[in-house]
């Protein structure tokens, strides 16, 4: 798979990302189905893993560090990303209620358990997960300074973060934030409105685009939707779709996918799908080659009119 430089740092990706969202949502299917999943991932030629502290209660994290052992080498030929900040209702007290928390002491302590469900010694890139209403940037860049002069992260970014507020992290960190991981799709356009396209290109951030195929509405169809996918409206995407796919001899999700790779920011999507055929059939979107005329037709069909 060909691969491009994540933003100004000196690490590279593959085109396409294997996200770790779903591979243990119980532990026995963390050492099958998710097994058998990053291990295609990786053959297939994967090499930016995606995770998160609290993906799966943490069993994802833990699944791909029992890979990582039976499989020593591969850690040498991958980056594995993981994310902090998202606290659920419990955390630590029966009555604390779902927030974000990006004190520095939740920072590292969340990245030190993250260290070690992995098994490993450095996290090549570390994000924080969704906005925290009482971030304090430079308390966050005072972690990020520690954790980087301890070895135990490489490179920062963020995920779902508004411009404004990358600007506002970005100037109180040393460091440059590499990545913004947002939600970008077909069904949903958001960033290429918002700005968040237009930042990520002119400050050379990779944007991470979650859930690339509308949670499985742009391929065969949804399994388990966000509460918001579900009133994403694709039927005229679709049949665009399919006549693109038709034209180039492939699948409508690798269409989908191409869709995003095209874009100069130098998206790279997420391929979140467990199941092995899946992973390996979406590295052919890289060869779908749209042209201008293409890609148009697609965000006519998106949004549903014409550009204005």
């Amino acid at each position: 798979m060909q691969s491009i430089q994540i933003g100004k740092s000196t690490l590279k990706s593959s085109r396409l990302a294997y996200g770790c969202w779903r591979i243990a949502e119980t532990e026995e299917q963390g050492r099958t189905l998710g097994r058998a999943a990053v291990l295609a991932a990786f053959e297939a030629g994967y090499t930016l893993f995606d995770h998160a502290d609290i993906y799966c209660g943490g069993r994802a994290e833990s699944a791909f560090g029992a890979v990582l052992r039976e499989v020593p080498e591969m850690r040498k030929g991958i980056l594995i990303a993981s994310k902090c900040g998202i606290r659920l209702p419990g955390d630590p007290m029966p009555d604390a209620p779902f927030r974000y928390d990006f004190s520095a002491q939740h920072i590292i302590g969340s990245c030190e358990q993250s260290l070690k469900r992995l098994g490993v010694e450095t996290i090549d890139i570390y994000q924080l997960h969704r906005p925290d209403w009482l971030m304090e940037p430079t308390e966050v860049a005072v972690a990020f300074a520690k954790l980087n002069q301890a070895g135990k992260v490489r490179e920062f970014g963020v995920s779902n973060f508004r411009p404004s507020q990358v600007t506002l992290l970005q100037q109180a960190c040393a460091r440059m934030l590499i990545v913004n991981q947002v939600e970008i799709s077909l069904a949903a356009l958001g960033c290429f409105n918002d700005g968040t396209l237009d930042q990520c290109l002119a400050e050379k951030i990779t944007p991470l685009a979650w859930s690339p195929l509308g949670g499985g509405l742009l391929a065969d169809g949804a399994r388990q939707l966000l509460p918001w996918q579900e009133g994403y409206k694709v039927e005229r995407t679709l049949t665009e779709l399919d006549a693109q796919a038709k034209a180039h001899g492939t699948s409508r999700s690798n269409i989908a996918l191409a869709w995003l790779l095209k874009h100069p920011s130098g998206i790279i999507p997420l391929v979140g799908s467990t199941q092995p055929e899946k992973i390996r059939e979406a590295v052919q979107a890289a060869n779908a080659e749209l042209s201008r005329e293409e890609w148009y037709r697609l965000l006519e069909a998106a949004r549903g009119e014409r550009l204005p």
